[in-house]
């Protein structure tokens, strides 16, 4: 099978959510796959598997973590998505790499950056308590010199500030001048977003 119709066929597996299950070690078997391209749809749909059956994913958890180290910047954003989604299921399945994530806030790739705040906004819809201590990052993150990077920041703040809001108060001026200063309506709007979800 070609790459083309590998890809083709993993696209195709995506859109059968009924057979995911019992496609998982397949799909796992990709990430040795020569072609970054298979390998990073692989990492994707191990993450979306993950989340939809997480204990059946757990095995091949620290295959994916593996890609975390790859000099890809495609590849380590795909892994921090993965293990975001599969955190998201089951976060003991994921806990062991869970403080190595936090290293992917300074990536030099922006996508990566951008990868580490949706992961973790992820992980923090049914596991919000861990993140307490880590706000400064995010906030640093409001910042970024990418504006994809700051129109995803504001969005942890946002899941936070509903489960967690004493987690957010002290940012709250921050995102508020955001909210009426910054050049970017998406920010703009993202800032707003966090500051309802944790005032009201």
């Amino acid at each position: 099978m070609t790459e083309s119709e590998l890809y083709k066929s993993l696209g195709e597996l995506t859109r059968h959510k009924e057979r995911w299950e019992e496609n998982i070690s397949y799909v796992a078997s990709l990430l040795s796959s020569d072609s970054v391209i298979i390998t990073a749809k692989a990492l994707w749909m191990l993450g979306e598997m993950g989340l939809a059956f997480p204990e059946s994913v757990k095995e091949h958890v620290t295959a994916v973590a593996a890609f975390l180290e790859s000099e890809d910047p495609l590849l380590r954003e795909r892994a921090v998505n993965a293990l975001g989604r599969i955190g998201r299921g089951c976060y003991e399945s994921i806990e062991p790499y869970w403080a190595d994530l936090f290293r992917f806030a300074e990536d030099e790739a922006p996508g990566v950056r951008l990868a580490f705040i949706w992961a973790s906004e992820n992980i923090a819809t049914n596991t919000p308590d861990p993140y307490k201590d880590y706000m400064p990052m995010f906030a640093e993150l409001l910042h970024d010199g990418d504006d994809k990077v700051r129109m995803e920041a504001p969005e942890i703040f946002r899941v936070l500030g509903k489960r967690r809001p004493d987690f957010v108060k002290s940012y709250l001026d921050d995102l508020r001048n955001l909210a009426e200063t910054d050049p970017n309506r998406v920010v703009r709007i993202h800032c707003q977003g966090a500051i309802t979800a944790a005032t009201t």
